[in-house]
């Protein structure tokens, strides 16, 4: 939900690689008789998060003090760095955190939701609605375009014969406030 609307091998990947080559070549069988090598140092902790590494991280979100979303309770959210999956100013904001670190991140609209889009206001025959339904304002609608895409709307306005569906996304024009706390860094698969 604060996320969602594709993949890239990052750095960490490549090291990774580079490791289990090495200790494959560690394993085989030496020619000479040298004294044995000293241990292959460790992999280096990632530098913080990077495009193209799979991030998890703890959230709450709250628009005008009010709670809208969170993790807690739930799974920390997984996305991967740089591929859009997120909103782009929380993406943004968390580039370079590191596991561990928690941050109070504010999104401004343009970053987030976008703005209130007015072309996204539709006025709809009552017949067009199940019939079982009751329109009222604020009532949220899911449904399937013409094209077969599905689509949220909330009535936003009841006449007599119509209805007013706002199909802005329900957070558009809100200044979104996210409490992160970065839960795992890895390299995306």
């Amino acid at each position: 939900m604060v996320l969602r609307p594709d993949v890239f091998i990052g750095l960490g990947f490549a090291v990774g690689s580079l490791l289990v080559a090495a200790h494959a070549r560690a394993e085989e069988p030496q020619a000479s008789a040298t004294p044995a090598a000293a241990p292959a140092a460790t992999a280096p902790a990632p530098a913080g998060i990077q495009n193209g590494m799979m991030v998890q991280i703890d959230y709450t979100l709250t628009v005008d003090g009010a709670v809208v979303d969170s993790s807690q309770g739930r799974s920390p959210l997984s996305y991967v760095q740089g591929q859009g999956e997120i909103i782009p100013g929380l993406e943004k904001q968390l580039a370079g955190l590191k596991v561990g670190d928690a941050r109070d991140v504010t999104v401004a609209p343009e970053e987030g939701y976008g703005a209130v889009d007015p072309q996204a206001y539709v006025e709809v025959p009552k017949t067009q609605l199940p019939p079982e339904m009751t329109p009222a304002v604020g009532l949220a609608l899911q449904g399937t375009s013409k094209n077969g895409q599905p689509f949220r709307a909330t009535i936003s306005k009841v006449d007599k014969d119509t209805v007013i569906l706002n199909l802005n996304h329900p957070l558009a024009g809100k200044t979104l406030h996210f409490a992160v706390k970065v839960v795992k860094i890895s390299p995306a698969n």
